[in-house]
């Protein structure tokens, strides 16, 4: 099979923004945070063409210490993310959020990483780097919708574990969506990205069973971690009104 990945052009990547261009004129006109879609969008161009630089250096090192260190650097980062809706933003919060993330996903990695694909050396850059990132921003957005539905729930005097489940069951709802689409629906990045570069589409096939059951897998054990750890939090920091004294 062809292996060779067709360039693409400064000019490509332009038009590329056309439908970015009209959702966010739509945004716009609709009063429905333009700007932030904006912001949103110039950062990712920054970041993704920034960090396509900065692999090219990650990927050629034979040091542990530095890819430890993106990792951190990638946990750190993905859990101030996912607090981004809520309101109020404790300390305790964004630690809440860091090890729910650090540990659905560093345990989800290191299964996937060392036991289904058996990475040679095992903090080889190719293989983690990629891998975490989806891993720790599936979990990401999961923790992130769970938070800001659990805040809401607890906002409305909903008792705990009724609170839990119903956030635990909205934050679930894109990845399990993902599960019912795939192969269906939408073909993913991963899978479409190994048929362009010419891997079997069986092969293909079978990597991107093992992303969807990793990102399931870390998404939930991130989220539902976070739920049992916020309750704690949240009882001690939202402070309910006193009802009159008659």
């Amino acid at each position: 099979m062809d292996t060779d990945l067709t360039a693409i052009s400064v000019q490509g990547l332009i038009i590329a923004l056309l439908p970015v261009a009209i959702v966010i004129g739509i945004m716009f006109r609709w009063s429905v945070g333009a700007l932030t879609a904006t912001y949103a969008t110039l950062r990712m161009l920054i970041q993704l063409l920034l960090i396509g630089y900065v692999l090219i250096s990650i990927f050629e090192t034979d040091k542990p210490a530095i890819i430890i260190a993106v990792l951190a650097i990638m946990l750190i980062v993905a859990s101030w993310i996912a607090i981004r809706p809520l309101q109020q933003k404790r300390p305790q919060t964004y630690l809440n959020s860091l090890l729910a993330i650090s540990v659905g996903g560093i345990l989800t990695l290191a299964l996937v990483s060392q036991v289904v694909i058996d990475v040679e050396p095992w903090f080889s850059p190719r293989y983690v780097v990629p891998l975490a990132g989806m891993i720790f921003s599936g979990s990401m957005n999961t923790v992130s919708l769970a938070a800001e539905r659990l805040q809401s729930e607890f906002d409305r005097e909903i008792p705990y574990v009724e609170a839990r489940r119903i956030a635990f069951q909205a934050a679930m709802i894109p990845i399990t969506n993902s599960l019912f689409a795939v192969g269906l629906v939408a073909l993913p990045g991963m899978m479409t990205g190994q048929i362009l570069s010419g891997v079997s589409p069986l092969v293909a096939a079978k990597y991107q069973i093992v992303v969807m059951t990793m990102l399931f897998g870390a998404s939930g054990i991130s989220a539902a971690l976070y739920l049992v750890l916020a309750n704690r939090s949240l009882r001690r920091s939202v402070q309910r009104p006193t009802p009159p004294q008659g």
